[in-house]
């Protein structure tokens, strides 16, 4: 008898705390979206060239709201980036502007649609960046 008491106390702690909606940290939650975000992004090569280079058309996912992008922690330079959603216009986003990236995950395009097609546009921040390995996550 005193088993069955128990188990019941058991079911119905266990019961109320997913009622009332015990989820794991938001902290935990975010780390996780993050990962899954950038653990699908697709390694590229920028080649210097004095005209900007472009790269794609890719597709945006649900895995990422943004467009994301991060040098190589082995390149040398910075790489100026921009965003063009080709079925809308042949210009940059941000009012035809490029920002400048380093090695740390930045947005180049925020809160993007799933299935928006798109190109990246890049070119390089100074000479320093002569051959730049990146990744891009969307």
């Amino acid at each position: 008898m005193t088993r069955t008491r128990r188990t019941a106390a058991v079911l119905a702690a266990t019961t109320a705390l997913l009622a009332a909606g015990a989820t794991a940290p938001a902290a935990a939650r975010s780390e996780n979206a993050s990962a899954s975000c950038y653990g699908g992004a697709v390694s590229l090569t920028y080649r210097y060239s004095a005209a900007a280079v472009e790269f794609g058309t890719y597709t945006t996912t649900s895995r990422c709201s943004d467009i994301n992008i991060k040098l190589s922690s082995s390149a040398t330079g910075f790489l100026d980036a921009c965003v063009v959603f080709v079925d809308h216009t042949t210009l940059c986003n941000h009012d035809n502007t490029y920002s400048t990236f380093g090695p740390q995950w930045a947005t180049v395009a925020t809160d993007v649609k799933d299935g928006t097609r798109f190109k990246l546009r890049v070119h390089a921040y100074d000479t320093d960046a002569q051959v730049v390995p990146f990744q891009l996550a969307f």
